[in-house]
This record gives structure tokens, C-alpha cells and sequence, in this order.
């Protein structure tokens, strides 16, 4: 009777205590989910925050609008109406904004600032999941308790280019959000045991879109792509289908662009030679970007801590599939389908794009361009795992070094990222300096004179602008626009007699096309010099010395024969020579140069559509000298005075 008590006695006392390690352990649980939404919800407040404080509209985000503006107006997707060219990089982030304009009748500049606002947010977001989901889905929480504490989305955020660019009304925003969503969907797939089909096709379809939401992201596409076909647990059935969703936004978008626009890629890549090379200048853009914020140290504490971590886990990551048997090819496809494979598919697409960045001579806005490198990098440690051990562990274990090690690391990047996120940028960011790279928040803040241009009209307070919508005011004629030294006064070409009814129209000549389109009609054609907007400027030879970014300058001469202008003084600006013009307007003759005017000018027939198509790759090619003379020597055609070339 005796034994039968203890025994119950016994079975008593364990069972409080099993009752309490349960609700110790849901206790953790809770706190674990607590502290990683905490710092999803900061994250995201910090994100949204920082972008709101330096909310602001680019000239080259007005760039896009004026697209916009034409497709609203019924005139397509052109900048200038009646010329096909494409001026956006990214075709998948001008149909969101007009999509968005077209069902809330809002504002064009308002329309982008809140959906900039909200992809730049979502990212954050969605990074975070993502690599929350890397990390439970292992073995980092066993031995303890695993806290995901926001790291590496601190950095980014914390880097002043990250929030300029959140709602400068550029795709960075979408550029962002795509590999965050991309990341999101590639883990979750990595840990299915038998992804469904849909979940594959949706997954395909997401990462085909890549190259629309802009072109280098092809890099991106293909890897994820071929990732997913060559991993088992796919019919061949499948497969196909994966390629054709895939492919089919994309690959119709690119018969319809080279038939439309007579160009296999975005008439910006032309102007802007995406195919050269200028390492020097892209290490010195790097040191631009890295330099003034230490971007090296987080980078390494976030190293060393993700190795720290890795290595204190009791088994490799988790894969979602398991192949044991098999020759090595089997192996190496399960290899593809695991989480393992899927962080170094985005590091290594992080580093392909910046060298990529770094040979074409990076960007002439600072930080730019190696915003989506750095956000590839620090995507896997968006979150970063602190174990914290049990009770039974603490003192000089091997787990408790690894808490305090990490936990270190971590106060390491949140005290740095405070310090970053303070600073003024780049120095002397609003001067163009010798390296041709500005800060380039600060400096249209600086010269419109608002903490925040965001309406196009903020922008009239900018060199000329306001004395350019006078002149064309003043000149119902019509007339070429050709700006003058003097920052408010605009030389005016007047179109020949006779003047028709409702005047010859308005063309304005000016390198900051963005500002100066959306302050006039659509009925005043804007070109460039450098070519963004202007395919004749586009298609010449790059200067080797020119600034990043705008190292094409085609000379006025070219201009004033295209739109039909007077020819002579003193009707033609005086600094303009009536030779070069003569010459020009020989020189605009050339077979292959009037070919290129005709596949973007003429009315878009079915026989035109399948010409272009035909023509585009040479078209991508064709390059023109800016001078005259050597252009007419070039195309061999007679040049307009006797003594011409001897």
C-alpha cells in the first residue's frame, strides 16, 4: 500500500512540472513571434518613414510620366507624340502607373508617391517573411530559443540612396519589391516537399516578368528559371507549361517592342551604350556608394554573424526534398531545390548585377544602380537568427558563445545603421564634381529652392524653366527652343513662311527632359541631346570622356534641320554656324540614318511592324558621328561645297 502511494506521489509531482516546461515553452514561442512582427512592424514604420521625409519626384521619374500622360491621351506609349520611341527602362513600372492613373483619376505625381510608398514598404516586408521562413524551417532554434531580429533590412533602409529612391519615380521601388517577392516564392518553394503545380506556374510567372521590370533583371529571370525547371518533382507537362507562362508576357512584349519601336531593348539603353565598358569609373562609383557610409562594416558583421549561425546549427538547412540515392546528376537537380541553393542563387545574381553595374561605369546619381546589389546581399540576413539558449546551457558552452557572439554582431549593425541613417550622403553631393556623380535629391532640392519637388511645377523654379513655358508662350508660330548661356533666356529658331494656321508647333531642345515635357502640352515635342528621347542623338558614338550618364551631346545643328527650322542668320542663333548647318543637313540624308527616322516616324503599318521587326537588331547597332562633315564622309555623300574635304 505503501508503494502504491509513493508511485502516485511521484506521478504527481512530475506532472506540474511537464505542465510547466509546456507553458514555459509556449511562453518562448509567443515572445519568438512577438519580437520578430515587432520588428517587422518597425521595419516597415522606419521604411515608410525614411521615404516620407525624403519624398521627392526625379527629373528622370517625370521622364515617365510624360509616357503616361501620352498613353492617357490616347497617343501610345511615346514621349513625344507620333514618334515611337521608348524612353522608360522599365516597361512593367510605366503600365502600373498608368494603370493606377487610369482607375483612380488622380494626380500623376500623387499616383506615384503612394505606390512608390507602398512597393518600397512591401518589400521590406516580404524580405523579411521570406527569410523568417529560411530560418525556422532549419535547425537554428534547436538547443533554445530562436529570436529573428530585423538586421540586414536595417542597413538597407538606413542608406540615404535606399529612401531617396523609395519615391523618386523611378522602378526602384519595384525593382525592390520583384526580388524581395522573387525570394519570398523561391524559399517557399525550396521547402515543399511536392510543390503543387500552381505554385510553380505562379512562381514562373513572377520570375519571367523580370526583364520587364527592368532589363539587367534578366539575370535574375534565368537563374531562377532554369532553377526551377532542372529541379525534380516536375513533368515534362509541367515544364513546358512553366516555359510558356513564363515567357509569354515577356516574349510577346519583345516581338511587340522590336516591331513598334524597331529595337530589341529600350531606346535608353542606346542612348546610354548599356553595352560598353567604363571599369574605372564604375570601381570609383562603388568607392562613391560604399565610402561615406563605412557600407563595408554591417556588411561584414552580417557575414560573420549568418557564418556564426550556420555553423552553430546540429544539421545542415532543411531542403524540402530528400535524395539519397541516385548517379550525381540526380543529386546535383535535388541540390537546385533547396534552401541552400536558393541563398546562393541571390548572392551570386547580387554579384553578377554589380559587376554588371560596375563595367557599364555605374550611374551618374550616387547609389543608385547598386541599390538592388546590396539589396540581393542583405536579403538572406533580412532577419538574422539569435538563439537564445535554455536554461540548463548558459555559462561557458558552445551555445551561449554563439548568443553573445551574434547578439553582438546584431547591437553592432543596429548601432551603425543609427549612424548611417543620420548622415548627410554623399559629401558635396549637390556639386557635380569631377567624377560626374551628385547626390541627386540634394541637388534638385538645392536648385528648385522645395525640401520636397514632387508637381512638375515645382520644377519651374529650376534654371530656365519658367522662361521657357514664356518664350513658347510668346511665340505662337511656333519654333525651336534652344537654350542660352543665360539661365533664363531661350533662343528661338522661327519655323519658314508660311506660317500655318495655328502656328508650326513648338520643339524645346534641353538635356532635363522631365521637367521641361511635363510643364508644357503634349503638342510641344521635347528632345534631347544626349538621346533619351531624340533616337538621332542616341544612336552616336558614345564620348570616352564625358560624364556617366551623359556622355552623348549631339550638336544643335542636326536639330534645326530636322524640325524644318530657318537655316540662316539672323533668324538661326548666332552662335550656330550656317555651314555646320548646311552640312547637317546633308549629313541627314544618309540611307541607313533616314531608315532609322522612317521606322520610328512613319504611320505603324503591318508592313512596317514586320520591317522593323526585321531591322531592329541592326538598328541597335547603327551609330552616326555628331559631326557633320565626318558623317558625310562616312555615308559618302557630296558634300555641300566644293572645297569639302580637301
Amino acid at each position: 500500500m505503501s508503494l502504491s502511494t509513493s508511485s502516485d506521489l511521484v506521478g504527481d509531482a512530475e506532472e506540474p512540472d511537464a505542465a510547466a516546461e509546456r507553458a514555459t515553452a509556449r511562453q518562448w514561442t509567443i515572445l519568438s513571434r512577438v519580437v520578430f512582427l515587432s520588428g517587422v512592424a518597425i521595419s516597415a514604420l522606419l521604411m515608410f518613414w525614411g521615404a516620407w521625409e525624403r519624398r521627392w519626384m526625379a527629373d528622370d521619374g517625370l521622364i515617365v510620366l510624360r509616357t503616361v500622360r501620352n498613353l492617357l491621351a490616347g497617343n501610345g506609349p511615346v514621349f513625344n507624340a507620333g514618334e515611337r520611341v521608348e524612353t522608360n527602362t522599365s516597361t512593367a513600372w510605366t503600365y502600373i502607373v498608368y494603370g493606377f492613373s487610369w482607375l483612380s483619376q488622380v494626380r500623376l505625381e500623387y499616383v506615384v508617391l503612394t505606390v512608390a510608398l507602398v512597393l518600397s514598404t512591401s518589400a521590406i516586408v516580404l524580405a523579411m517573411f521570406g527569410t523568417a521562413r529560411l530560418y525556422r524551417r532549419g535547425s537554428f532554434a534547436s538547443g533554445g530559443t530562436l529570436l529573428l531580429m530585423p538586421a540586414g533590412v536595417l542597413v538597407y533602409i538606413a542608406i540615404p540612396p535606399a529612401r531617396d529612391f523609395a519615391t523618386s519615380g523611378l522602378e526602384s521601388c519595384l525593382v525592390i519589391f520583384w526580388i524581395a517577392l522573387l525570394w519570398l516564392l523561391l524559399i517557399r518553394w525550396s521547402q515543399e516537399t511536392t510543390p503543387s503545380t500552381p505554385s510553380v506556374l505562379i512562381l514562373a510567372f513572377i520570375a519571367g516578368m523580370g526583364p520587364l521590370v527592368r532589363p539587367e533583371l534578366a539575370i535574375l529571370a534565368g537563374l531562377s528559371l532554369a532553377m526551377i525547371f532542372f529541379a525534380p518533382g516536375l513533368t515534362l507537362m509541367v515544364r513546358v507549361v512553366m516555359v510558356a507562362v513564363a515567357g509569354i508576357v515577356p516574349v510577346g512584349y519583345q516581338i511587340w517592342r522590336m516591331g513598334y519601336y524597331a529595337l530589341p531593348y529600350p531606346n535608353t539603353a542606346v542612348s546610354k551604350d548599356a553595352g560598353g565598358a567604363k571599369w574605372s569609373q564604375g570601381f570609383a562609383y562603388l568607392w562613391n556608394f560604399v565610402g561615406p557610409y563605412l557600407l563595408w562594416l554591417p556588411l561584414l558583421f552580417l557575414l560573420v554573424g549568418a557564418v556564426i549561425a550556420y555553423r552553430g546549427r546540429d544539421k545542415f538547412l532543411g531542403s524540402g526534398v530528400r535524395h539519397t540515392g541516385g548517379g550525381r546528376v540526380d543529386r546535383l537537380r535535388a541540390s537546385l531545390r533547396t534552401q541552400n541553393a536558393v541563398v546562393a542563387f541571390i548572392l551570386v545574381s547580387g554579384l553578377i548585377l554589380g559587376l554588371y553595374s560596375l563595367r557599364v561605369g555605374g550611374d551618374f546619381m550616387h547609389g543608385r544602380v547598386l541599390l538592388p546589389t546590396l539589396f540581393c546581399f542583405i536579403v538572406p540576413v533580412a532577419v538574422v537568427p539569435v538563439r537564445i539558449p535554455h536554461r540548463s546551457s548558459w555559462g561557458r558552452s558552445r551555445e551561449s558563445s554563439i548568443f553573445f557572439a551574434t547578439a553582438f554582431l546584431w547591437v553592432g549593425t543596429v548601432v551603425w545603421a543609427f549612424f548611417a541613417a543620420n548622415t548627410t550622403g554623399m559629401p558635396e553631393g549637390a556639386v557635380v564634381g569631377r567624377s560626374g556623380i551628385v547626390d541627386e535629391r540634394a541637388f534638385y532640392v538645392l536648385n528648385t529652392g522645395h525640401s520636397h519637388p514632387i508637381r512638375a511645377e515645382d520644377y519651374l523654379d529650376y534654371s530656365r524653366m519658367r522662361a521657357m513655358v514664356q518664350t513658347i508662350s510668346d511665340t505662337p508660330d511656333g519654333g525651336l527652343l534652344i537654350p542660352a548661356s543665360d539661365f533664363n533666356y531661350w533662343f528661338v529658331d522661327p519655323p519658314p513662311l508660311p506660317i500655318p494656321d495655328g502656328g508650326a508647333g513648338h520643339t524645346v531642345y534641353f538635356l532635363n527632359l522631365g521637367m521641361t515635357s511635363m510643364n508644357v502640352g503634349l503638342d510641344v515635342r521635347v528632345l534631347d541631346q544626349m538621346g533619351l528621347a531624340y533616337p538621332l542623338a542616341a544612336h552616336t558614338e558614345r564620348l570616352g570622356d564625358g560624364r556617366i550618364g551623359h556622355d552623348k551631346d549631339l550638336y544643335p545643328d542636326w536639330v534645326v534641320v530636322d524640325t524644318g527650322m530657318i537655316e540662316m542668320h539672323p533668324w538661326m542663333p548666332a552662335f550656330l554656324d550656317e555651314d555646320w548647318v548646311a552640312e547637317a543637313k546633308v549629313a541627314i540624308t544618309c540611307p541607313e540614318t533616314q531608315d532609322l527616322l522612317t521606322s520610328y516616324r512613319s504611320e505603324l503599318t503591318w508592313a512596317r511592324f514586320k520591317q522593323n521587326f526585321k531591322d531592329a537588331l541592326d538598328f541597335a547597332s547603327y551609330r552616326i558621328d555628331r559631326v557633320p562633315a565626318y558623317e558625310i564622309q562616312r555615308c559618302n555623300l557630296e558634300p555641300p561645297f566644293p572645297e569639302f574635304g580637301q
